[in-house]
């Protein structure tokens, strides 16, 4: 088995960069919103806002993970997410090193500043803080906040990546 060539390394080591970049600036905005929303807006106090025909602001603490599954209000629950949450974020972290191109990266990114932004959240309240209320003709959307949406983009961009990638030519066709 043959060494990686020095530029394979470099392309990786750059990836890795834009990944962790990308992963820090939803995480500075994800926790940005949620720092305007508990300590300017006051949204615990207020209850919901009115933002757009189609969007409140409303307060929900979530105690359990997509879609409030795995609620529990035990002492231990929220560090028990925290945990599973950041060894999630390991693997991506790995995964993210290893990743060969720039959409894969993308992806990793978003989710992995997604998942740390709600473990922060986790282990500062014992509950996540979602707030995005999006509505249209008397139904609602689940509630969710800016780490909840780049999760879940990161999540369908890792989908429609693998989906539409053009195969890789296997050796001795052609």
């Amino acid at each position: 088995m043959s060494p990686t060539p020095p530029a394979q390394h470099a392309g990786h080591g750059a990836r890795l960069r834009l990944g962790l970049a990308l992963a820090a600036a939803v995480l500075a905005l994800d926790q940005a919103t949620k720092w305007w929303i508990l300590e300017i807006i006051r949204l615990p106090e207020v209850g919901r806002v009115h933002v757009l025909p189609f969007m409140n602001l409303t307060m929900v603490w979530n105690r359990g993970v997509t879609f409030g599954l795995l609620a529990g209000d035990a002492w231990w629950h929220a560090y028990a997410l925290a945990a599973v949450a950041l060894a999630v974020a390991g693997f991506l972290i790995a995964w993210l090193a290893r990743a060969e191109d720039r959409w894969t990266v993308i992806a990793l990114g978003l989710v992995l500043g997604g998942a740390i932004g709600n473990v922060i959240d986790r282990l500062r309240f014992g509950a996540v803080v979602d707030f995005v209320d999006l509505h249209a003709f008397g139904w609602h959307w689940y509630v969710f906040n800016v780490a909840d949406s780049a999760i879940v983009c990161g999540v369908g961009l890792l989908l429609a990546h693998a989906l539409m990638r053009p195969k890789p030519e296997r050796k001795g066709e052609g």
